[in-house]
């Protein structure tokens, strides 16, 4: 079993109250516009971390981190890019490709809006971890944390973390 802790859009934001929850992770999974890559190289100190790059993202993040990063971990299928839409309206790019061979879990960051839904289409789940960074239009920074074990999603919990400014 393995706790994952999933973050969106830190536009280079990066503070205690997220990391605590990266200790108390195995892997950290960044969906993008990541900003200052200090955010990534501080976790990557920490704990394991799958990122991609977002639109704000310089070539420097973009030398270092895919536009789409799909992986399984305890057999459980994941894509994960930055822009990618949410069920019936997923990013023209990637729309194809995910009817033909969809992933267990589809996760896209980018519009700073936390949310968890069923895709029953294409069976999966979609998450969008909402901005953990203080740039934007959200009050609250959030993340998603849950487990995956063996082929299953556990334990899915928003994180609410202090609000921004």
């Amino acid at each position: 079993m393995k706790k994952i802790l999933l973050l969106s859009d830190t536009h280079s934001y990066i503070d205690d109250q997220i990391l605590k929850f990266v200790k108390q992770a195995d892997e950290i999974w960044h969906a993008g516009d990541i900003g200052d890559l200090k955010v990534t190289d501080t976790i990557k100190k920490i704990k394991p971390l799958r990122a991609v790059y977002g639109n704000i993202d310089n070539s420097d993040a973009r030398l270092e981190f895919p536009l789409d990063e799909k992986f399984k971990v305890e057999n459980v299928t994941v894509w994960m890019t930055h822009i990618g839409g949410y069920p019936n309206k997923y990013n023209q790019r990637i729309r194809e490709e995910i009817k033909v061979n969809p992933p267990k879990i589809f996760i896209a960051g980018h519009s700073h809006i936390l949310k968890v839904q069923y895709d029953k289409k294409l069976n999966l789940l979609h998450l969008n971890p909402g901005a953990a960074g203080n740039h934007g239009f959200h009050k609250t920074r959030t993340m998603l944390r849950f487990c995956l074990d063996n082929g299953n999603i556990k334990d899915l919990e928003i994180i609410e973390l202090a609000k921004r400014g």
